[in-house]
């Protein structure tokens, strides 16, 4: 019998599975995820999957983490080798002391093993060729044996994973059966064949109450059903795609008159994404608040008419869902490499509000915020999240619906504001905000006015007059310093040493808060600032100001987010010192660290 690791871990470790594409091994691991989380232990889950249909190699990462971590740490210590192809590489990148399990039915070399790793063999394909008929049917099993398996290994609590399958298969109580069914084939084989459970184990918590499992694109679409949208265009694209599918579903069930059957929303598939974010401004220009899920081509495409949208100051939302480019680049892999683009979209001089949410959560706030600073401004905000974000699985605090929010539809002006007004100037900074007075359309002949992307005054009517087109971009740039007293204040957690510091964006939070904390275990304390919003509000320039050095961390490889910083402040770039992760594969703690430490070593011996 192979013996186990010697050092106990109780719910602080990672278990990697290793499949292939498209057989099934998605619920699976799923299923072995949200049991650790229903038994109140904290957990993440990083799928890495390939861009084709099916044949490709695919892993899924889970991180069990009693003191809540939720980014990659850089280690494997459980890892399940279930394709062929890819053994020598799953084996490599297994933890000193770690444990590999493989389909022992078919042998593997002796070459392909290692000292300092302990490998399990289980005949997994044999089992579920003598208990189940059907090539499909075995090869989903297969991988629910393995969950059996890692039950016994884990000590995990079968009476969580059986809710959880009747849960999934309700409707279907024979599946249900037949997966329990193989559940305890591994279970059993594990139990008969070693030594249970392994020193890396999980034991009950009570730390997931009032905590969700979500993906922030399900969390972004119930933003928008709870922000009143009622428009959604878009043109289908990895890894944005899922978020309509999740506002079309949430839509068929609460935006459905109950009496008559009709629809309440609109929800179009358009030929390409030029024609989607056209029809976005459409309705947005008509008083509906409506929105456009893409990534990064989409918003190269989409550049002319978000133009169009700012100089117009029509309101529209943008979630770009970031993957990896230029190009079509890796399209299921992360990055964050739209933040100069979606600044800068289009030609002219044009800069747009963006908002980054860090998790699902953020997403879900970060939604309606969007739409109520899109109407509030009168022009397009972007979302970015990634894919890590949208389409991977986060434990998050139950989201927060409050019955009593309202819109802020910003200023618009009704049919007894225009009846009492001597005149309509669309374009007229009353206000000294930047903001105009904006109509609706068919609420008042008063209100009526021609939408044009040409040169306008501020009536609203054409012109190529130099100083009333000035005038016009002037007051555009006066919006957008109020837009930075606006959109959502950044994050700062100070710490003892005040003269160097870390500053971060979106889904790095989770990577550079456990770097912190490591490196307060070493005597370096650092102070912290995550990004929420562009513009960048005073607290931004104040936290550069008060540093000799900030760390600036990001997932892409030309330093967007230092970029941006050295373009809108004051900020000496000397002192911004950039932290770049770009290889597709969500952002871990371990590159930060070693960064940090190394950097502050470079500059003590400076």
């Amino acid at each position: 019998m192979p013996e186990p690791q010697s050092a106990e871990r109780i719910n602080d470790f990672v278990i990697k599975l290793a499949n292939v594409n498209g057989t099934g091994s998605a619920s699976a691991n799923s299923l072995l995820m949200k049991s650790i989380f229903r038994m109140g232990v904290p957990v993440v889950g990083k799928n890495f999957f390939p861009s084709n249909i099916q044949g490709l190699p695919t892993w899924y990462e889970i991180r069990v983490s009693r003191d809540g971590h939720i980014a990659r740490s850089g280690r494997v210590d459980i890892m399940v080798a279930m394709n062929a192809e890819t053994y020598r590489q799953d084996l490599s990148d297994v933890s000193p002391g770690g444990v590999l399990i493989y389909d022992s039915t078919w042998p593997r070399s002796h070459e392909l093993v290692r000292e300092d790793v302990t490998i399990l063999g289980i005949p997994l394909a044999k089992i579920c060729n003598e208990h189940f008929d059907g090539i499909r049917a075995r090869i989903l099993m297969k991988n629910v044996t393995y969950v059996g398996a890692l039950a016994a290994l884990l000590e995990l609590d079968l009476e969580v994973i059986k809710q959880l399958l009747g849960e999934t298969f309700a409707r279907k109580p024979k599946l249900a059966d037949a997966n329990m069914q193989a559940i305890h084939l591994g279970y059993d084989y594990a139990r008969d064949h070693f030594e249970c459970p392994l020193s890396l184990r999980v034991e009950s918590m009570d730390l997931t109450r009032d905590h969700i499992m979500i993906d922030g694109n399900s969390a972004a679409a119930l933003g928008c059903l709870y922000a009143g949208v009622t428009v959604g265009a878009w043109y289908p694209i990895t890894p944005s795609t899922s978020l309509m599918d999740a506002f079309r579903s949430l839509c068929a069930q609460h935006r459905t008159d109950a009496e008559t059957g009709e629809n309440r929303y609109c929800i179009v598939q358009a030929e390409d994404e030029l024609a989607a974010i056209g029809m976005v401004l459409g309705a947005g220009w008509m008083g509906a608040r409506a929105f456009t899920p893409t990534s990064g081509p989409g918003i190269s495409l989409m550049s002319e008419f978000i133009g169009f949208g700012y100089f117009a100051e029509i309101p529209a939302v943008i979630f770009d869902v970031q993957r990896v480019g230029p190009s079509t680049g890796m399209p299921t892999r992360t990055q964050q490499c739209d933040i100069l683009s979606a600044a800068y979209c289009s030609h002219g001089d044009t800069r747009h509000p963006i908002l980054f949410p860090a998790d699902p959560t953020e997403c879900f706030e970060m939604a309606v915020a969007a739409f109520d600073l899109a109407e509030r401004l009168q022009t397009p905000i972007f979302v970015l999240s990634d894919l890590d974000i949208g389409m991977n699985d986060w434990m998050c605090p139950l989201l927060q619906w409050d019955d009593d929010y309202r819109w802020d539809r910003g200023k618009v002006l009704s049919e007894t504001d225009l009846e009492k007004a001597e005149h309509f100037w669309r374009y007229y900074d009353h206000d000294g905000d930047g903001i105009p007075y904006r109509s609706l359309p068919g609420v008042h002949p008063k209100g009526a006015y021609f939408t044009r992307g040409s040169g306008h005054n501020a009536e609203g009517r054409y012109t190529e007059d130099a100083d009333e087109y000035r005038e016009v971009v002037d007051r555009l740039n006066r919006k957008f310093e109020t837009a930075a007293e606006l959109v959502p204040a950044p994050v700062v957690v100070n710490s003892a040493r005040g003269d160097i510091a870390v500053l971060s964006v979106g889904s790095c939070d989770g990577a550079v808060r456990e770097a912190l904390v490591l490196l307060g275990e070493q005597g370096v304390k650092l102070n912290y600032m995550r990004v929420k919003a562009f513009p960048f509000s005073g607290k931004v320039q104040d936290f550069l100001d008060r540093h000799e050095r900030v760390f600036v961390v990001e997932q892409n490889r030309d330093g967007q987010l230092r970029k941006l910083l050295i373009n809108e402040t004051t900020t000496d770039p000397a002192k911004l010192v950039s932290i770049l992760h770009y290889d597709g594969l969500p952002i871990g703690s371990d590159c930060i660290l070693e960064a940090i430490l190394g950097g502050l070593e470079k500059g003590a011996a400076a």
